[in-house]
């Protein structure tokens, strides 16, 4: 997994001090790690928008001003509900060696049988969280559907184990849909229509 270094400084929690960070065009954040106290910090906004909306997860190295980094995982993003902007940010650090849980986006690839047949893939997923170390962490993951006819879903369970290769696991339900192949809606209705008529009760 690719590592992005984000400048970041000490803040204090003081009642009114969050938006005036905001006005200077930073964003309030918190880092926590097991064992440690919670460590505020302000991060340029610009920068941790482009973090946020990358295509890919990122390790992120935390650069103090005094010199010294230290290696991070975005926990937790808190958007403005009007202008959709990161109003809050939570990194956790982690020590070389030690097992993560963090979300990975997903994307699908492949045209199975189903697409062929004139269905539509609807990813319900697009993000999964995996559990592994740090440097087996996959920057992104790629799920092949071209074996799904119409009508499939494929759940977590079913994902191939050549996906992780064994290097990472799924933690979500086993049950959990991430993608089906929809019947075309022309057909859909079609098949409702020759369905046979439930006999009335006397």
């Amino acid at each position: 997994m690719e590592t992005i270094v984000l400048a970041v400084e000490p803040r204090n929690c003081s009642k009114n001090e969050a938006k005036a960070l905001r006005n200077e065009g930073k964003v309030p954040a918190v880092v926590y790690h097991k064992g440690e106290e919670n460590m505020h910090i302000a991060v340029n906004a610009i920068a941790l928008d482009k973090l946020v909306h990358a295509p890919e997860s990122h390790i992120i190295n935390l650069e103090f001003p005094d010199g010294n980094s230290r290696r991070s995982l975005l926990k937790d993003v808190q958007f403005d509900p009007v202008s959709d902007s990161v109003i809050h940010a939570d990194f956790q650090f982690f020590a070389a060696g030690e097992v993560l849980e963090m979300e990975v986006p997903v994307t699908f690839t492949g045209k199975g049988p189903g697409i062929v047949a004139g269905g539509k893939m609807q990813a319900l997923l697009h993000s999964l969280t995996i559990k592994g170390s740090p440097s087996n962490m996959p920057q992104q993951i790629s799920i092949d559907t071209s074996h799904m006819e119409l009508g499939d879903t494929m759940h977590i369970g079913e994902i191939p184990e050549e996906v992780t290769g064994g290097k990472f696991e799924f933690t979500g339900e086993p049950d959990t849909p991430i993608v089906s192949i929809a019947v075309p809606k022309k057909e859909a209705e079609e098949t409702e229509e020759e369905a046979p008529e439930e006999p009335e009760s006397e």
